[in-house]
């Protein structure tokens, strides 16, 4: 059975590319690790978002962020310290990959890490709005 997908309508030209992301999107959504999303929008129109990652026991060198094609990508890997003998072991030591779209003009600012919190800031500046006058020409 072949699936109709909404970005396939005829009045949305150029979107083909977002459906193959949001796809990639579904099948990465996992649980770990719990995250938050915050918005604020600045005095200027800007609109500023906080991703807050939940990261125990990961250090800097253990973390990735990479902003590619309209996609964030947040990477955690860990290494087992060989020295180390756990009774118990509840803080996760699993890698992870988490992925979050972005609208076309988002910018990612900086990502910093303090108290086991991963804090990804991002913008999107005010866009100016114009209309443009298109001529039309006889052949």
């Amino acid at each position: 059975m072949s699936r109709i997908s909404v970005f396939s309508a005829p009045f949305l030209l150029g979107f083909d590319s977002f459906e193959e992301r949001i796809d990639r999107l579904a099948r990465s959504a996992d649980g770990y690790p719990p995250y938050n999303i915050e918005r604020s929008i600045t005095e200027d129109g800007t609109e500023r978002f906080l991703i807050s990652i939940a990261v125990a026991g990961f250090a800097p060198g253990d973390l990735e962020v990479v902003a590619e094609d309209n996609q964030l990508m947040v990477r955690g890997r860990q290494k087992d310290e060989p020295g180390r003998d756990y009774l118990h072991r509840g803080i996760a030591a699993r890698q992870f990959q988490r992925s979050f779209l972005l609208a076309d003009g988002m910018e990612v600012k900086d990502a910093t890490l303090g108290h086991g919190m991963l804090v990804v800031t991002l913008e999107r500046p005010k866009a100016p709005r114009f209309a443009r006058h298109i001529d039309i020409r006889s052949l």
